[in-house]
């Protein structure tokens, strides 16, 4: 068969779609028995990149082979992902073709032998990454290409201009549009809601689009979800923005930069660093929201992702040059990413903590409040809503309560507040001696509460109760694990118990 074609005549059996409920993540893939005649037909093998139709509607998805005691001759099983993409039900027809030659994956041979790749072939590479061409493989080969120090400045203008135009693109009648990020590696950072509340209130206009966790125990978007409805579309979206002047929202509700997410799906398990894709990644999706004024916190810290100032200073230079390029101002700020920030990590521990910052409760993380405050002020000077450093104003706002009135606003015109989650299931780790905290491995940190079930349950997670430099008494709590079930609870307490014991102390 060639093109979209389908070959089956009058006597050939329908191949019926059948919801399976397997999730593959975003990659879509089918399911069929090897002696189906569509497989027989078309020379179909496992692994085979397959189009897949139904109702007018196409993917491209991976082959997966199965016998004959799991899915009857004539029923094709749809993951979840390709099952969306398809929008199918149960015992539709479906039809079967080979996908169109990867014309563009030519270039990813060229830049795997260290060639340097113009706009044009990225654009081809990253507009069929989107359209979900590429096999894990093959964007396997693409993000190893790429990793390193193997992209120029140049390269990486045309990737972010490239992966900013592949999906939707948003513009705002206002100017300035202001947007903040982190570049993350840090637990309990949600410094996010707080800074859109503050600008939002000053004036600004900060349309935010935040992601959920990939390989951490929470996101902004995570976070925020325990708070507020975050899947918004793009019309509900700016309907909250021209109401209230800000959002904090989704991005992957949106479409935006959307090949983008499916890199990252195939950089995290790799873990390659590379501060070309990183650039790419992140400008890519402030330029298809729209934004002109960008402030990005820069953590830098030994279990950090960025791990040293060296690093900070060139990742931060080739931020500002591609900014530039693609018309967006940027200001990273180089912030200590030693140890986490406030005390909750997970989405719901996480979000009482911006809550009690944005109320002006006492018991408030006051390292959350001073980042928060910080981060806002440089918002404020970038959209050029203050002078000097910007701190007097964003505090005032703070202490106003102008912030917080604006952050219930935005809540409720996102589709209503709602109080966080408790977890059920809560266990103090205490210090075996009395010691100095001497240090607080993030990357632990977050595995135990990965492992205690954040960010899929939303109050999964742990509560801090010591810093880094503080004096511990023997007995005296260092953290709490919360945890929906009693099973997540154990696991979490045993690789916290172990090797995996977050704090380092010295004793006294």
């Amino acid at each position: 068969m060639s093109g979209s074609a389908h070959h089956t005549d009058a006597h050939s059996p329908v191949i019926r779609a059948r919801r399976i409920g397997i999730d593959t993540y975003q990659e879509p893939v089918v399911f069929m028995r090897a002696d189906c005649h569509v497989c027989r037909s078309e020379g179909f093998q496992v692994q085979a990149r397959v189009r897949v139709s139904c109702r007018g509607k196409s993917v491209i998805a991976t082959l997966n082979v199965v016998t004959e005691s799991l899915l009857p001759i004539d029923d094709a099983g749809l993951s979840e992902a390709a099952w969306r993409e398809l929008s199918a039900k149960d015992g539709d027809a479906l039809e079967f073709a080979h996908p169109e030659p990867l014309e563009s994956f030519s270039s990813v041979r060229r830049k795997i032998y260290g060639l340097e790749l113009g706009a044009g072939e990225y654009q081809a590479i990253v507009r069929d990454i989107a359209a979900g061409r590429y096999s894990g493989l093959e964007l396997a080969a693409f993000v190893t290409a790429c990793a390193g120090d193997r992209v120029s400045l140049n390269e990486i203008v045309a990737l972010t201009r490239a992966m900013a135009t592949a999906g939707s693109t948003l513009t705002w009648p206002r100017h300035p549009v202001v947007d903040k990020h982190c570049i993350g590696g840090l637990p309990g950072n949600r410094t996010t809601p707080i800074v859109v509340a503050i600008a939002a209130a000053a004036g600004l206009t900060m349309p935010k689009t935040s992601s959920r966790a990939i390989t951490s125990p929470a996101g902004t978007a995570d976070a925020m979800e325990t708070l507020a409805p975050v899947a918004l579309d793009l019309t509900a979206m700016r309907r909250v923005v021209e109401k209230e002047g800000g959002c904090v929202v989704w991005g992957g509700a949106m479409d935006l930069s959307p090949a983008d997410d499916i890199l990252i799906r195939v950089e995290r398990p790799l873990d390659f660093d590379s501060d070309g894709q990183l650039v790419a990644s992140v400008l890519s999706k402030k330029l298809a929201a729209g934004s002109t004024h960008v402030v990005i916190d820069v953590p830098v810290g030994a279990t950090a992702k960025v791990r040293s100032p060296g690093a900070a200073k060139v990742l931060i230079e080739k931020l500002a040059f591609v900014g530039s390029a693609v018309g967006i101002e940027i200001r990273a700020v180089q912030t200590d990413g030693t140890e986490p920030v406030g005390r909750g990590v997970g989405p719901a521990l996480e979000a009482r903590d911006l809550v009690a910052v944005l109320k002006g409760d006492r018991s408030a993380p006051a390292d959350l409040r001073d980042r928060a405050l910080r981060l806002a002020a440089e918002v404020l000077r970038l959209g050029r809503k203050t002078v000097g450093d910007g701190i007097s104003e964003a505090t005032r706002y703070l202490d106003s309560g102008e912030a917080w009135r604006k952050f219930q606003a935005i809540c409720e015109a996102q589709g209503g507040m709602r109080t966080p989650p408790m977890a059920p299931f809560r266990k103090d780790f205490t210090a075996p001696v009395a010691a100095r905290v001497q240090a607080i491995d993030n990357r632990k940190l977050a595995r135990v509460a990965k492992l205690a079930g954040a960010p899929t349950s939303p109050a999964a997670g742990l509560e801090l109760h010591a810093r880094t430099g503080e004096r511990v008494e023997r007995g005296q709590p260092l953290f709490t694990l919360h945890a929906q079930t009693s099973g997540e609870m154990a696991y979490a307490a045993a690789y916290a118990d172990g090797h995996g014991a977050p704090f380092q102390l010295e004793p006294l």
